[in-house]
Parts: C-alpha cells; structure tokens; sequence
C-alpha cells in the first residue's frame, strides 16, 4: 500500500487524532467492499482510524418513518459508539446527513452535540478536512458519470444546488480529478434525483423507477462507463434499474475509485 508520504497535497492530521469510521448497515451487509475501500484510503493518509464493533444503524429508517421511539434507540446506540473520537466518517451522505441534522430523537447532551457537529462525509472530509488533492496511487481508465445525491447536495453542500444563485461546486468531481485516466462525462441533469429517496421507492415504485432510468439514459447519452457517488444508495438503486433495462452501465462507490479498488 502507498504510504502517506507518497499521499502529497495533504493538511496534516495528528496521529493522536481519533477517527472513528462509520459503516452504513447496507454497506456492511451488501457492499462490504465499500467499507474496505474506505478504510484503506484513509490509512494511506496515516490517519489513526477505528472501526466500533458494536454500531448498528444510525435510524434514518426509522426517522424517516415517524417512528421516534425506534430512532431514539438507534441514535442512543450510535453516540455510545462514537462518543470516544474526534471524527467519525462514513461513506454515505444520506446517513451522515441524518446524524447531522437529523439526530432529535434524544436529548441534546455534549456527546451528542460532538457527535453531529464533527460527523463527516467521506468526500466532504477529504475536501475539506484533509484537503487532499493528490491520489498517486489510483487510476480509472474510464469515463465516468458523477450522481451527488439530494442528501449530499442539499443536506451537506457537497455540490451547488441547482436552485441556489452562486458560482457552481463540485466537490466530487474536484477529487475525481486528480485520479489518473478518469475522464468525467458532463450529463444534462447532473443534480436531478434518482429516486431512490429510501422509503420513498417503496411507497412510489412507479415514479422512483422513472426517475432511476432518465437518469441511467442520461448517463449514457454521454458516453458514461461508469457511474460514480457516494451515496451506495443512490448507486444500489440505479444499478437495479439498469440491469433490469439490459444498460451497460457499471455503478462503484467513489471510495473505490479514489482508493484504487477493490471493485
């Protein structure tokens, strides 16, 4: 593995600084190669970074659900958990958004509080936080498609809202950059939802896959190989829909990318 002297361009971390690495459960369960993509590219920047055995789901579900009692548990869980570091970051904007502004089910205490205030996005603490603008180590021979999630746009300014005046962002296509051999694919409607929109393609099936599939035509309309994001989410959905289209399309996480693999 590159060490961290290779990893140039950084802001610099302590080494006593605790980082806490948050999975999503859907990652742990169904793309386990996400998390390990994520937990090596933030070693190779030499952080010192702790996977908590003990978490489970962070409650978005059930929040997003009204269920509160059910959240509150989840939540209560989540901060036993993480209490202990400096940063937590974990490789889902909708979850880290939910832990961000939606953690109202429990009391406001000072672990809380820490707990929202220094949550992170993957991209969003690479960015920002570590100031990365060099991945010496990995390169993607592709042409790539970028899909920043409505969480991600909207609930952690990892792009520029579509409706909000101003010079337009792009924190995922910035890092994507910098990877050697990635060609970024411009699309009509890059900040258009995928419907997925978690329970949401559940209660409104038939909109959510519309949306899915504009947005999978879109992509190849382009020239896109490869949809990038990172919301595995967002990526677990279009992917559905693209297989069951018969579209030669290919969706990894943009932890994959920046790290090199695994695919």
């Amino acid at each position: 593995m590159t060490t961290q002297t290779e990893a140039t361009n950084q802001r610099t971390i302590s080494k006593h600084t605790r980082i806490g690495l948050f999975i999503p459960c859907y990652i742990d369960m169904m793309f386990p190669e996400v998390g390990i993509a994520t937990l090596q590219l933030l070693e190779r920047f030499g952080l010192n970074v702790s996977y908590p055995l003990n978490q489970t789901c962070c409650g978005q579900p059930m929040s997003n659900s009204g269920d509160e009692v059910n959240a509150a548990s989840a939540e209560l869980l989540f901060v036993e958990n993480f209490k202990p570091y400096d940063h937590i970051i974990g490789p889902a904007g909708s979850c880290v958004k939910q832990v961000r502004c939606h953690f109202d089910a429990i009391e406001q205490t000072p672990d809380v509080k820490h707990i929202r205030q220094h949550t992170y996005e993957l991209v969003e603490f690479l960015h920002d936080i570590l100031q990365v603008t060099s991945f010496p180590w990995a390169e993607f021979q592709h042409s790539v498609a970028i899909h920043n999630s409505c969480s991600s746009i909207r609930g952690l300014g990892i792009a520029k809202p579509p409706e909000i005046m101003g010079v337009p962002f792009d924190k995922t296509a910035r890092l994507l950059s910098n990877v050697k051999g990635l060609v970024l694919a411009p699309v009509d409607r890059p900040d258009d939802c995928c419907g997925f929109g978690g329970t949401f393609c559940v209660t409104d099936e038939a909109v959510s896959a519309r949306m899915g599939l504009e947005k999978a035509h879109d992509h190849l309309r382009h020239g896109a190989e490869y949809v990038v994001s990172p919301d595995m989410s967002c990526l677990m959905h279009q992917q559905g829909i693209a297989r069951r289209a018969g579209l030669d399309l290919k969706y990894v996480h943009v932890a994959q990318v920046l790290n090199g693999g695994p695919f």
